[in-house]
């Protein structure tokens, strides 16, 4: 029998301002894992959430 997929994939979303910012407050760059429906939502995500490299919120977006 063949394995189902499911609809759901767990992504990784990576903070865009840490690859370029050099005045963050420390090295590094933030990455958190998440889920997305897959026939829902085709695009890349994009979220705004905390970095902790940064010390703001910034738009976190999905990565390979």
């Amino acid at each position: 029998m063949a394995s189902k997929k499911g609809v759901r994939n767990t992504i990784t979303v990576e903070c865009t301002e840490c690859r370029t910012n050099t005045d963050k407050r420390t090295n590094g760059v933030s990455r958190y894992t998440t889920s997305k429906n897959r026939r829902n939502t085709t695009a890349r995500l994009e979220i705004k959430k905390y970095c902790r490299h940064c010390n703001t919120h910034t738009i976190h977006k999905e990565i390979k």
